[in-house]
């Protein structure tokens, strides 16, 4: 927030005296060592103008409504000063000629507008070619920005005039230092962040992308999943807490059929058909990508329907009723129980599902793509050729032994 004064002077212009004997009045707005002038449209002789008081002279008509003009003039100056300080962002003397002309310019368009801005188009969007899980990873990024916006400037806001390179940079190590982000989770973050101010460049709020410079490759993620012994450790082991027990069943259901945990969350009877060979499968629409996924139900996984349903999985309600949130933190405690090193979250069951139960069971990638319901093959590769690699090194092991 800017605490410096402004100083407003009215000042004749003697070298345009008209055929009057008149000489326009200009104004001249200094504030941070700057200045700008502009025509008032008012005209005096000079000989009437007292400058000390800023007024003319002496009183009459003419003269008493110039000063009322003056005055107004360095009202409205003064209100714009007023507005701008109460938005707390730092601003510059043609700010404030343009809050007082009432003109809307790229320098008053700020952050967290251009957020608001392309949330609201996306909203608009949903259900069209958005998904609302979308529009809420704009908003938790929203709300990073805002962090970062308090912890780096001590600021409400930022002017998106303002932004340089190192803004985005700075952004990223606060997400890496001070959130303690993954790899991952940071690169999408700031993708984000680029993507709101790529599109104020075109709206017209920005002439051109700060970041446009700015390089970042996708990380490749660890894939992490439980290994046919912790897999089989997890189904045998019996909670006697009601919660842990609940949770367990419906990890290890998605350990054996891939659905990811909105999936999870709305199974009902209705989504389970008798297929072409003549045994169930899942079928549904997956949210994320708004493909169809067909998965065959594998003994273990039909076994956990029956647990839950009134008789057959045909019957099958749903499993019980459990935040994301609370799932992966009775996750923890269930890890922790079993002495599974690994920080256990309801993805790490469909990535489960992918490696320990398909891949390492010789089901080709492009099965495995179409079962988890991916949008194309170059994801499950990207995710899931490691895991190959490492299946083939398995097998040339076991070819050394021989």
């Amino acid at each position: 927030m800017n605490n410096n004064k402004i100083r407003i002077l009215f000042l004749l212009q003697k070298a345009r005296i008209n055929k009057q004997n008149k000489c326009p009045i200009r104004c001249r707005l200094t504030f941070n060592y700057k200045r700008r002038e502009f025509a008032t449209g008012q005209f005096i002789n000079p000989s009437n103008w007292y400058s000390k008081l800023q007024q003319t002279k002496p009183p009459n008509d003419d003269n008493n409504n110039i000063n009322t003009q003056l005055s107004l003039i360095k009202s409205k100056i003064n209100k714009a000063f007023l507005l701008l300080q109460v938005k707390e962002l730092d601003f510059d003397v043609d700010d404030i000629y343009n809050q007082f002309i009432g003109k809307s310019t790229t320098a008053e368009k700020t952050l967290l507008e251009a957020f608001d801005y392309h949330i609201n188009r996306m909203q608009k969007l949903v259900d069209i070619d958005v998904k609302q899980v979308s529009v809420e990873k704009y908003n938790q990024s929203l709300v990073h920005v805002k962090a970062f916006l308090k912890f780096k400037y001590s600021k409400n806001d930022y002017l998106l005039k303002d932004l340089k390179l190192q803004f985005l940079y700075d952004f990223e190590y606060y997400l890496k230092t001070e959130k303690k982000f993954m790899p991952n989770t940071v690169y999408k973050t700031t993708q984000r962040l680029r993507r709101v101010v790529r599109v104020s460049v075109g709206a017209e709020y920005l002439v051109k992308d700060p970041f446009i410079l700015h390089k970042a490759s996708k990380p490749k993620k660890q894939v992490i999943y439980l290994s046919e012994p912790e897999l089989k450790a997890l189904e045998k082991h019996e909670f006697s807490q009601e919660r842990l027990q609940h949770v367990k069943d419906m990890f290890v259901f998605c350990c054996y059929t891939g659905l990811g945990y909105q999936e999870m969350s709305s199974l009902e009877a209705k989504h389970i058909i008798k297929g072409f060979d003549g045994n169930l499968w899942v079928e549904m629409i997956r949210q994320k990508t708004d493909k169809k996924i067909s998965i065959p139900l594998l003994p273990k996984a039909l076994e956990l329907m029956e647990k839950y349903a009134e008789g057959t999985p045909k019957e099958f309600k749903r499993f019980p009723t459990i935040s994301n949130q609370k799932f992966n933190s009775y996750l923890k405690e269930i890890s922790a129980i079993l002495g599974i090193e690994k920080n256990l979250t309801h993805h790490i069951a469909r990535k489960t599902f992918a490696t320990t139960v398909l891949l390492f069971n010789n089901v080709p990638m492009e099965i495995v793509s179409e079962l988890l319901g991916h949008s194309n093959m170059n994801i499950t590769q990207s995710h899931y050729g490691k895991v190959v690699q490492k299946k083939v090194s398995d097998a040339i092991h076991k070819l050394y032994k021989k």
